[in-house]
């Protein structure tokens, strides 16, 4: 691939179009905006922009697309992208709009279709989900899991008030977003999930019409339990994880260097480093770790050229997006 097109030239936009050119710095960007300062912004960077998606790719001829926009746009974006025959990479839906309908047309057209889920190339959560595995497989034990994510709804997007973007909607919400951020790789790591139980409320002033604080129970089919504290409310940007069994203890604090197993002979928390380097943008938590944002574009690079496969995908996501209604209702 020599050219690529990325819809929507927001913070989100900007910072893929940083990491390709970081990936393939001989590929070509172009975008694709509404906002007239975005695309001068854009220009700035070397970016072509354009003001709609046919006009782009008639310019431009690119060989696939980006899409960073709000969730709730993705679905018509997808269709038109794949009418016009280029393979979609698609940030996080957090709803189901048009997800039958566009899988037909990828399927019809042979165009890959690439969904975001970016926990899942996280070195710590890959090193976690073989540790239990492993583990599990080899005693027949079970395990448990306590996980709290939280950060307050306005220091999210500390350069834009929280009600003029995504997460002020109801549908695509701040607590909605952690869920479907996180139970993606929770699912791959511990299996579906066979029951909740939900306790939920509004314990703070912010002008959203939805819960800020969700307690949710998770029994998966393998008999896994987890507790899953999620919240827009915290202070202080948190991930912190825990699982726990008869033989086996992880932590994990949610960013590189704050992943641990302990050592019962030693009777100490011992520090695992699942990155040689790792880089970090300063304008978001130190939970956000740039290489895994890398790697899932590599795959899905790898996807377009080689035909590889991706880890995850509309079919998996449908699954977590029914989980994500069942905890909300």
């Amino acid at each position: 691939m020599e050219k690529i097109l990325i819809i929507g030239l927001g913070s989100m936009g900007k910072r893929r179009a940083r990491l390709v050119k970081g990936l393939r710095p001989d590929m070509t960007i172009c975008g694709v905006d509404s906002s007239e300062g975005r695309r001068a912004e854009a220009a700035e960077l070397g970016i072509r922009a354009y003001a709609s998606i046919p006009e782009a790719v008639e310019a431009e001829h690119p060989e696939a697309a980006l899409v960073c926009t709000a969730p709730l746009s993705h679905a018509g974006i997808i269709h038109t992208l794949l009418e016009n025959n280029l393979p979609v990479f698609t940030e996080l839906n957090l709803v189901d709009d048009g997800y039958a309908e566009n899988q037909a047309l990828a399927a019809e057209k042979n165009l890959p279709l690439f969904l975001s889920s970016t926990m899942l190339y996280r070195g710590e959560t890959q090193y976690m989900k073989a540790q239990v595995q492993q583990f599990m497989e080899q005693t027949g034990k079970k395990v448990n899991y306590i996980y709290h994510i939280g950060q307050y709804l306005p220091d999210w997007h500390p350069w834009e008030n929280y009600k003029n973007f995504f997460v002020g909607d109801k549908r695509t919400g701040g607590v909605r977003e952690i869920f479907g951020i996180d139970l993606p790789w929770l699912w791959d790591a511990f299996g579906p999930v066979k029951s909740i139980h939900v306790e939920k409320d509004k314990i703070s002033n912010l002008e959203v019409d939805y819960p800020d604080s969700y307690m949710v129970t998770l029994r998966h089919e393998n008999g896994v339990k987890g507790v899953l504290a999620v919240d827009v409310v915290s202070p202080k940007a948190v991930r912190n994880f825990e699982c726990f069994g008869e033989g086996l203890h992880l932590f994990w604090e949610g960013n590189p260097r704050g992943l641990y197993t302990f050592d019962h002979e030693k009777g100490e928390k011992v520090a695992v480093n699942t990155y040689e380097t790792f880089e970090h943008d300063s304008r978001y938590s130190d939970n956000i770790v740039e290489n895994a944002y890398v790697d899932e574009l590599a795959n899905f690079f790898a996807m377009v050229e080689e035909g590889a496969a991706p880890r995850w995908s509309f079919a998996k996501d449908q699954q977590i997006i029914n989980l994500i209604e069942k905890i909300e209702a």
